[in-house]
């Protein structure tokens, strides 16, 4: 018998060792590689998609802080003047001894980006102004109690009891002593007082040993800063008794606010009566707008050449309306690029390609047969074989060696392209960015799109765009052409020849005289003066009308209009050679991401049609063969939300409970395989009863059903389809 049989002894459980490995959770690389197309080359672009947007992350972080260094240095230097008011003796004269210094930071709507610029205004402020800095939101401070609690706790870093608190806190000590234990250490009771004393302490602590104090008011004390990050969603009964409160507190606490306000300032004025508003000496600080915001994310992110994956304008066009008709997030516009980011390195395996050009014609010579097919496949490399002669496109066709030579050259090409294709853009939207009307859009990403999308010197408002340069005066003209040198002055070989033109263009018109002098022929012909003409003399009225319009013929335009003309010319031919449309472009696929219903299906998701699609037809999400239907009805086996929302398709506007609740048992009945003869078939028990009522529950919650004053026993329809 082994020494380990006996009951009184004890029980053991010797687990055997595993020689398996535990299995750990899938990681980004195990979903990229599952089900990817070419997956010899997925390990090479999963990092180069993680390079690439690890270059990008950085960038648009390093271009948000820079964005709102203005807002934070501005609350910064708010809060130093109010500490420093308060140690000086002007502070009796800057505001009275009971107002609490306020700024109401204007945020905007975008309420996703606020976070960040939450976070960072802390970090700043614990670095360079004050250690005691707390964050609350509205969702954690739903009574004074509660937003009592979070302040202490984020101040003092501790945990802060409330009175409701102190039983169970009293019980859990109890249980302690009877078991032997320690009795826990005793939390902080929650009141401004506590808080108060604790400040002291601290300020006392980090005062400066063995230095005589000339007066208390001459000490260190930092401010305590509360940070409400959504006003608004604030209960106001709340904020006002925290706000009456903490004004008994000003003398011996430096306390300090700062409202995250989206809409208005007039929603202080709403929120908070003039008996509480009064107490408050409130400061407005106005954020960089959105719109604004986008713009300068776009022109860094988007509008460049140093990143090789770009968007097509269809893409872009979903996420720049997604941006301007829900959220007004920058945050989430970043994110869809990183969406299309991911989803063209996992969907093309070309993107091996979308990268650096040294190390795409590196990668270029590496491609296998099957990645050369792929190439052949491309609708921009099928375009560029039809115009090649029929011996170039036997080569290409057949020799692989060939034609990783002439992919070399194409992606030299490419890359060549975006280097000129950006600066172009950036002077046409600055010619024509200010003329009336904005025939080509105020905002340079609306140009970019119809760029994208067509030749922009065959549309219209091109042309008019172009006639209005032509009507520009000197000074105006002079101003646009120095804008488009600045430009082109960065080092770029492949715009050096234009900046030459641009800037020799410019010199002679500084060298033109302020006076434009209209120079004329000798044998000009004079015209005849209108006002001796009838009114009923036609003839005479036709005939000095072409003699006027052949004399202005026959005029010659002065220097400065023969210059301006030229510039037009030139603009119009630098448009022509380097705005043509990505698709123009072989290989554009490459580097191009084009899927704009992968975008809208992933960030523009349709909740309620997905529930739909999941209650019909829940065999495509369990994939559970028992569930698997031909006919599109839902099997006995589903689940019972899936029986319940069926069994509702099939009713009025009004469904009778009792019947609803007996054709789900019979249901039920023949999924658990009881004779349909029986006497029990069919019948409802508690089990069922309970499952029935759990399922119209929940029913009711995903907004199908709800309960109506009409019939006591019915339920209302809320979907479409009943009659």
């Amino acid at each position: 018998m082994s020494t380990t049989s006996s009951v009184s002894t004890g029980c053991f459980v010797f687990k055997p060792k595993s020689k398996k490995k535990k299995k750990t959770s899938p990681s980004l690389d195990d979903y990229f590689t599952r089900g990817c197309e070419d997956a010899e080359t997925s390990d090479i672009r999963f990092r180069l998609f993680h390079e690439l947007w690890n270059k990008i992350k950085t960038d648009t972080e390093l271009l948000q802080d820079e964005l709102n260094r203005q807002i934070l240095d501005s609350l910064l230097d708010f809060t130093r003047k109010c500490s420093s008011t308060r140690q000086d003796d002007h502070w009796a004269s800057q505001m009275r001894a009971s107002e609490i210094p306020t700024a109401a930071l204007m945020l905007g709507v975008n309420m996703p980006d606020h976070d960040m610029t939450f976070q960072s205004l802390s970090e700043l402020l614990q670095q360079s102004v004050t250690p005691h800095v707390a964050c609350v939101q509205a969702k954690e401070c739903a009574a004074l109690k509660h937003l009592m609690k979070r302040v202490l706790e984020r101040l003092m870093h501790t945990v802060v009891a409330t009175a409701a608190d102190d039983e169970e806190e009293e019980e859990q000590e109890e249980v302690a002593i009877k078991q032997g234990m320690t009795p826990l250490h005793k939390s902080v009771h929650c009141s401004l007082s506590v808080l108060s004393k604790w400040y002291n302490t601290q300020t006392k602590k980090s005062s400066t040993p063995g230095k005589k104090r000339s007066s208390p008011s001459k000490d260190h004390r930092p401010p305590v800063v509360i940070i409400f990050k959504d006003f608004e969603a604030f209960n106001q009964k709340v904020l006002q008794k925290f706000i009456l409160i903490c004004s008994r507190y000003i003398e011996c606490l430096p306390l300090m606010f700062i409202f995250g306000i989206a809409t208005s300032p007039s929603t202080i004025q709403h929120m908070l009566p003039h008996s509480v508003s009064s107490l408050l000496c409130i400061e407005l600080f106005q954020s960089l707008s959105c719109t604004q915001h986008l713009s300068t994310v776009m022109d860094k992110l988007i509008l460049t050449s140093k990143f090789p994956f770009k968007m097509t304008g269809r893409v872009m066009q979903v996420l720049i309306s997604l941006f301007l008709y829900h959220d007004f997030s920058v945050r989430n516009f970043i994110k869809g690029v990183q969406m299309a980011l991911l989803e063209h390195f996992h969907s093309q395996p070309l993107s091996i390609l979308c990268c650096s050009k040294q190390e795409a014609l590196r990668n270029v010579a590496h491609l296998n047969h099957e990645s050369l097919e792929r190439i052949r496949q491309l609708p921009s490399f099928s375009r560029y074989l039809d115009k090649q002669e029929s011996q170039e496109q036997v080569g290409l066709l057949k020799e692989d060696a060939h034609l990783k030579e002439v992919c070399q050259k194409l992606i030299k090409e490419l890359h060549e392209y975006h280097k000129k294709y950006y600066p172009t853009l950036r002077c046409l939207h600055a010619l024509t960015s200010s003329l009336p009307r904005y025939p080509l859009g105020k905002q340079i990403r609306e140009l970019h799109l119809i760029c994208l999308e067509k030749n922009v010197w065959e549309t219209e408002d091109y042309q008019s765009a172009m006639k209005l340069l032509k009507m520009l005066a000197k000074d105006e003209l002079i101003a646009l052409l120095q804008r488009c040198v600045e430009i082109l002055q960065p080092p770029n070989s492949k715009m050096k020849s234009a900046l030459v033109q641009l800037e020799d263009m410019l010199s002679k018109f500084k060298q033109l005289d302020g006076a434009s002098e209209v120079m004329t022929c000798d044998d000009e012909i004079p015209i005849s003066p209108m006002k001796n003409l009838k009114k009923t003399d036609l003839y005479q009225l036709q005939k000095a009308l072409l003699e006027m319009n052949e004399s202005r013929r026959r005029k010659k335009c002065s220097p400065f209009e023969n210059l301006r003309s030229e510039a037009v010319t030139f603009i119009d031919n630098l448009v022509k050679s380097h705005l043509s449309p990505p698709e123009s472009q072989t290989l554009n696929e490459v580097c191009y991401y084009s899927s704009s219903s992968s975008v809208r299906r992933y960030l523009n998701a349709t909740p309620r049609t997905s529930i739909q699609a999941a209650l019909s037809s829940p065999y495509y999400y369990l994939r559970n063969e028992s569930l698997k239907t031909d006919d599109g009805s839902v099997s006995n086996a589903a689940p019972d939300i899936c029986i319940v929302y069926k069994l509702h398709s099939e009713c009025g506007r009004l469904i009778n409970l009792y019947d609803w609740m007996q054709a789900f048992s019979t249901v039920v009945s023949a999924a658990e395989g009881n004779d349909p003869n029986s006497d029990n078939f069919g019948k409802v028990d508690d089990v069922k009863h309970a499952r029935f009522i759990r399922a119209v529950s929940e029913l009711e919650f995903l907004g199908f059903i709800k309960s109506t004053k009409q019939k006591t026993d019915h339920v209302a329809r809320l979907t479409w389809g009943g009659c």
